[in-house]
């Protein structure tokens, strides 16, 4: 009995190939100018053909940047740093360990991930709290893809996680944290409305009035008796210099003198106390 050898069980014939990995129209063979890359030295002609890589490979950075659109920033700025990201793959790019694509695509991706998570936050959180949020929203969104699953709590995000509710709570701050709400935004919708702006306080300057009492009560009480009668009469019954030299039954020009020697020795004893806490 004759058996045809021509046909395998998958149907393929004998001369048949699997079909090779179909490469995006993006991705140039730039095989020969990688090559002549590592075989030039520092100088003009080898920066020559390292822009003319970074150019040849310049669209596929631009998809991957793509995928990233939507996120809150511009689409030039995505394709800058994924720019950037392909300047660095074909810096450390060795020939001899396989094809560009397969080590461009994850250096430019993790170059605009990286763009992402150090400068897109509204608020600078520490690295650890970055990698907890991250944590905690994979989390959240695996216990709620079923229809109708309640809203996880901490202490089912911590078992799911392995994290301590400490940490998770740690993560679900700083899921909050990567946009900011601005103090224009509009708390109230009513003809009463008002912004985040209106709830914030403002300076109070009468802590610095308190703070400068405090400091000149001692100076205050080493004054002579009179000196001290002098400035309470000006500055807390405020009297007038001349109506103070009637009282007193001297000069006006003598109370004018008496207060301005007398508030220069309170100051300066003051401010020197100051300079020595």
């Amino acid at each position: 009995m004759l058996i045809d050898k021509s046909t395998s069980r998958s149907g393929l014939t004998g001369t048949q190939t699997a079909a090779p990995r179909r490469r995006h129209d993006d991705a140039p063979d730039t095989a020969k100018l990688f090559a002549r890359l590592n075989s030039l030295e520092p100088g003009p002609e080898r920066d020559a053909v390292r822009d003319e890589l970074v150019t040849a490979w310049l669209p596929m950075a631009h998809r991957i940047a793509g995928r990233f659109r939507e996120r809150g920033e511009s689409l030039e700025d995505l394709r800058q740093v994924a720019a950037l990201g392909l300047v660095k793959a074909v810096d450390r790019f060795e020939p001899e360990r396989g094809a560009f694509e397969s080590y461009a695509v994850p250096t430019i991706t993790g170059e605009v991930k990286r763009h992402f998570r150090d400068r897109m936050w509204a608020l600078r959180v520490p690295r650890r709290v970055q990698e907890l949020r991250n944590k905690v929203r994979v989390a959240r969104r695996e216990l709620t893809q079923t229809p109708g699953s309640a809203e996880p709590t901490v202490a089912d995000l911590a078992t799911h996680t392995g994290l301590t509710e400490d940490e998770v709570s740690a993560g679900l701050e700083a899921l909050e944290s990567y946009s900011a709400l601005s103090l224009d935004a509009e708390l109230s919708s009513g003809e009463d409305g008002y912004s985040l702006a209106d709830t914030l306080g403002s300076s109070d300057a009468s802590y610095d009035v308190v703070v400068d009492r405090e400091s000149v009560k001692a100076g205050l009480r080493r004054l002579p008796e009179r000196e001290r009668a002098i400035l309470y009469m000006r500055f807390f019954e405020d009297m007038t210099q001349s109506r103070i030299a009637d009282q007193l039954g001297i000069s006006q020009m003598h109370v004018s003198r008496l207060i301005s020697r007398s508030c220069a020795r309170v100051r300066a004893e003051a401010m020197g106390e100051r300079a020595t806490v």
